[in-house]
Order: C-alpha cells, then sequence, then structure tokens
C-alpha cells in the first residue's frame, strides 16, 4: 500500500461541488491558486505560444533567424541535427519542413545511437561531410533537441567553417558550447523550441503559418519526452491533440491504421503509450530516420510501407525488452538487498542500448528506487537513468564527473557514457554517495489524493465537469479521490495472466444499497489472497470512460486499496 497523502480535507457528499467548487478545489491542489492563473489554466491561448513566456532569449532566437535566412538566399547547405527520440524526431521535421518550403537547401540527419551516440558529435559532423554528393559545402548545423554539452563538436565544426545553431532543453552544464548563438530552455521540450523557432522564421520572411502547421509535432514530442503539461506545454499538448485528430499527415494515418486507433479525438494515453513508442521504436532498434521519413512524406505507398515497418520494429523491441528487464530484476533481487540500496544499478553486455532506458524505467515502476541500466561494451558502456519524485539525478551524477566521457540530461532522466575498465569504481561511488542523498522518506511510493467522495456523487456531470482540467498528465495529474468503507459487492480476475482485477462495489453510506459501481484495478490480481465478497475497503481512484461495444460507461480506475481485515 503506498503512503496516501489527501491535499484537501474537504468531503464532497453531494452535488454542489460539481461545478465552481470542484474546480477551485482541484486547482489550488495544483498550485494553481489567482483567478489569472486559474483562467489562463482553463482557457489557454494558442495566441501566447512564445520564445518571451518561455524565457528563450529573443536576442538569440533572432540572431539565429537572420543566420537561417541568409543561408537559404545563399543556398547554403543546411543540416538539421536531431535527436532519434520522438522530441528529436518532430522537432527535426518541423524545422527541415519549414526551411524546405522556403526552397533552402536542407537536409536532416538523426544521429545512429550505437555508432554515434547522443547528440552533436565529431563523428557525426564527419559522416556528414563524407557524405559530399549531398552535402556539398555545409556551411550551417542546426541542432534539435541535443547540442547543449556538445563543446568538442562545436569546436570542431568551426575548424571545417560550420556555424552552428544549437537549440536544445537539456540541463546547460558549467559553461555553454562556443555556438554561432544558442536557443535555450528548460521549459518545453525540444520540438517546442524547434516549433518556436520555425514560426519566428515564417514571421520574418511573412510567410504562411497556418493555426496546426506542426502543432501536432510539438505536440507529439511532449507529450513523449514527458514534459509537465503546465503553462505553455499545457497550451501545446492541448491545441495539439485536437491537431492531430485533423491532421492530414499520410505517414500519421497509416501509423494509426497499424496501430488499429481509429477515432478523431486523442488522448494522453494514445500519443504516450500507443503513437511515440513505435515512432521511437526505430531508433532504439535501427535507425531513426525512417521514423523522420513516416513523418514527412506525401508518398501514400511510401507511408504505409515505413509504417508496417515500424510496428514490426516495435514488436521485437516489446520482445528484446521483456527479456532485458526479466533478467534486469532477477539481477537486483539476486545480487542487491533492495532495503538496503538507495539507488539500483544492472549491467550487461547483452543489453541493447536501445532498451537500457526502459530497463531502467521498469526498475523504477518495480522497486521505487533511481535506477542505472548500463549496456556493457568493450572500450566504453552505455547508461541510461531514470530517478523518482525529489530527486535531481543528473545533478547527481554530475558531482562525480571525473567517469564519464560524456553526460546530460534531466532531473528526472539521463543518459552517461563511461570507459568500461572504470565501472566497478563507478557503482561503488554511486552507491555509497545515494546512502548520503537519498533519504529514506524519498523512497516511499505515495499517491496524492484530491479529496474525499462519496460513491453517490459520481455522475456524467461529475465527470465532465473534471474533463475541464485535461489533458491530464506530467505535472497534471488526473484528479484521484478517496472513498471509505466501500463494500466489494463482487470481484473477478482478467488478462491472460490474470494480473488484473474487475470490482463491483457499492458504498455503506448509499441509499439504495443495490447502486454500485465498477471499478478497474491494474496489476492488482494479487489482493483476492485478502478479499472476499463483502469485505470492507478504502479504494484510492480515478474516474473514466470505458467504451466496450459501442457502450460507454462510467468506471473508477483503483490506485490503491486499503482492506480491513
Amino acid at each position: 500500500m503506498k503512503e496516501w497523502k489527501i491535499l484537501n480535507k474537504s468531503r464532497i457528499i453531494s452535488d454542489k461541488w460539481q461545478n465552481e467548487g470542484l474546480i477551485d478545489l482541484l486547482l489550488e491542489n495544483r498550485n494553481i491558486k489567482t483567478k489569472k492563473d486559474k483562467e489562463e489554466f482553463l482557457n489557454p491561448d494558442i495566441s501566447k505560444v512564445n520564445a518571451k513566456n518561455v524565457d528563450i532569449n529573443t536576442t538569440n532566437l533572432k540572431k539565429a533567424v537572420k543566420r537561417i535566412l541568409k543561408a537559404v538566399d545563399n543556398k547554403e547547405q543546411i543540416i538539421i541535427y536531431g535527436d532519434y527520440d520522438v522530441d528529436g524526431i518532430t522537432g527535426s521535421a518541423i524545422l527541415w519542413e519549414t526551411i524546405h518550403a522556403m526552397n533552402g537547401n536542407v537536409m536532416p540527419y538523426i544521429p545512429h545511437r550505437i555508432d554515434e551516440g547522443y547528440g552533436l558529435s565529431i563523428r557525426g559532423i564527419e559522416k556528414i561531410l563524407e557524405q559530399k554528393s549531398k552535402s556539398k559545402n555545409v556551411s550551417l548545423i542546426i541542432t534539435v533537441d541535443n547540442g547543449i554539452v556538445a563543446h568538442d563538436a562545436v569546436d570542431f565544426a568551426k575548424t571545417k567553417n560550420i556555424d552552428v545553431i544549437i537549440t536544445d532543453h537539456h540541463t546547460v552544464g558549467k559553461i555553454l558550447p562556443n555556438a554561432f548563438t544558442t536557443i535555450h530552455t528548460t521549459k518545453i521540450c525540444g520540438a517546442a523550441v524547434a516549433y518556436l523557432l520555425a514560426k519566428e522564421i515564417r514571421t520574418t520572411r511573412h510567410a504562411p503559418h497556418p493555426q496546426d502547421s506542426h502543432l501536432e509535432l510539438a505536440m507529439l514530442g511532449t507529450v513523449a519526452d514527458l514534459v509537465p503539461l503546465t503553462s505553455t506545454s499545457r497550451t501545446i499538448a492541448k491545441f495539439g491533440l485536437g491537431a492531430l485528430g485533423r491532421s492530414q499527415r499520410m505517414g500519421l494515418k497509416e501509423l494509426f491504421n497499424e496501430a488499429k486507433i481509429e477515432k478523431k479525438l486523442f488522448s494522453i494515453y494514445d500519443v504516450g503509450y500507443i503513437i511515440a513508442p513505435r515512432l521511437n521504436a526505430a531508433g532504439r532498434m535501427e535507425s531513426a530516420m525512417d521514423s523522420l521519413r513516416l513523418l514527412c512524406t506525401k508518398d501514400a505507398n511510401r507511408a504505409r510501407t515505413l509504417a508496417q515497418k515500424l510496428e514490426l520494429i516495435n514488436r521485437d523491441r516489446q520482445h528484446i525488452l521483456k527479456e532485458s528487464t526479466e533478467h534486469a530484476i532477477q539481477e537486483v533481487n539476486k545480487k542487491q538487498k533492495i532495503k538496503s540500496k538507495k539507488i539500483l544499478i544492472v549491467a550487461d553486455q547483452l543489453y541493447k542500448q536501445g532498451v537500457i532506458g526502459l530497463i531502467a524505467g521498469k526498475l523504477v515502476e518495480e522497486f521505487y528506487r533511481p535506477s542505472i541500466a548500463i549496456s556493457i561494451g568493450d572500450e566504453y558502456s552505455k547508461a541510461s537513468v531514470r530517478s523518482i519524485p525529489g530527486f535531481n539525478i543528473v545533478d547527481f551524477l554530475r558531482s562525480h564527473p571525473k567517469f564519464f566521457t560524456d553526460i546530460g540530461g534531466h532531473p528526472m532522466a539521463a543518459g552517461f557514457t563511461i570507459k568500461t575498465k572504470n565501472l566497478d569504481s563507478l557503482i561503488k561511488t554511486l552507491e555509497k554517495a545515494a546512502e548520503i542523498a537519498i533519504t529514506d522518506d524519498l523512497l516511499k511510493r505515495k499517491l496524492k489524493i484530491d479529496c474525499e467522495l462519496e460513491l453517490a456523487c459520481i455522475n456524467t456531470s461529475l465527470y465532465d465537469t473534471i474533463q475541464t482540467l485535461a489533458p491530464f498528465g506530467m505535472g497534471n495529474p488526473e484528479p484521484v479521490f478517496i472513498t471509505r468503507d466501500v463494500w466489494v459487492k463482487d470481484f473477478r480476475l482478467l488478462g491472460k495472466d490474470q494480473s488484473h482485477l474487475r470490482l463491483e462495489l457499492s458504498s455503506k453510506n448509499q441509499k439504495p444499497e443495490s447502486i454500485s459501481h465498477e471499478a478497474i484495478a491494474f496489476g492488482m490480481g494479487k489482493l483476492t489472497v485478502k478479499l472476499k465478497k463483502k469485505s470492507t475497503v478504502d479504494i484510492a481512484y480515478s474516474i473514466d470512460k470505458n467504451t466496450w461495444n459501442g457502450n460507454t460507461k462510467l468506471q473508477l480506475k483503483i490506485k490503491d486499496v486499503k482492506i480491513y481485515e
């Protein structure tokens, strides 16, 4: 059972709360308290998505635009140097399409995860220059979602008379690379930074900029990169989801067909768990260029072929991840006493670099510890890191700089490269440092609950009221309620492995007793060991709509259960 943290002591027992009262309560729980902040949250304005509002240096932005337009007019070779995840791919598509539409001599480049590694690199620049037939006279590189710590690569580019414009959102180091100019903020994702740069390019050149132009791509990057859905990122997500439903991109349409998505209204779940993994799969297993080609192609047949290829790659990725995760969990259980470890580190030659981030994430889910998964190489090893709320993992790692040949990331996720011969020393150092840096309280799973709610209040009107706060995600969690003294009228196991639980629940305070609510508890099948019909429980849950065979009805999504003995 998790530690329940109830944010508001109010107990909702009647319909009077189902409008302004409930909304105010939920917003205040999210630290949105002033009238102005509430208005901006409930009625986001797409016109306010601009550089100034996300603390991008507008002088640098104008300098970048001037240099890009000069390159366009002079037919200089421009390279859009992206990243192999969804954020980098979508941002690269945005800038490539914008400059290409102006007849710029522009070529996208996504580094290979294994051959070149993350971000702008000397090897990557060398490979670009080797492609002489396609990239003669390269004079400008624009990074997307990378470059903020690429000192050596930027200096190397200068020796080749190449200007570098960095666009990034990752945490900066002590000093910035000596680039032509840098467009940076940590308040939005990399694709959103590219979106604002593209918008400024179009505005300066007086080029058409339809409302939906690239908005769905900026949204995909925002959601896939787990950026908090507050302020500008929330606006991009909200309007971008609508734009995704209207998108005429052939590649996305074919991707939806392969994923068996038939809808015009998309949710954060659809993006995070269905669309993004397929776009990410190519960069994890092979080359991310196929995902970029899928987004940009205007050829229906090619779009279909690429979407089918990504589907197959994603299935392969799922299989490899399952095997690797099972191995990692076994290693943790076998070699490490969980209660005495404050950081988990697994390393193996068999772990593919493309899935180590997912392995680390699975370890966090399973054991609730900051986790590091390392793909061991002959000379160098690559690592991916995932953290828990309240622990800044990139700052923690950077406090031990002598070990790393390369490091970067966010407070919740990071990656690094290390010489394999230094691995054992690193592991001992990090485990010892974690004992001091990570408190016991941080390692307790916590569930934030908005308030107490009577089951009798749950109806379509309440659900619709809650949805005014959508889209939900990082930084704007779906509202969670508790109800105490609930009767379990019936329950049954679901799923191939019987790991899920379907419940029929009724409140002791609810009249008549025959009124019940259906609930689903994913991954809680083990509760049947203690659960009985007529058991009394306290439940923590969110309210959802379930559609099955054309019928839609409300259901409770159980987050946690306390069973009375």
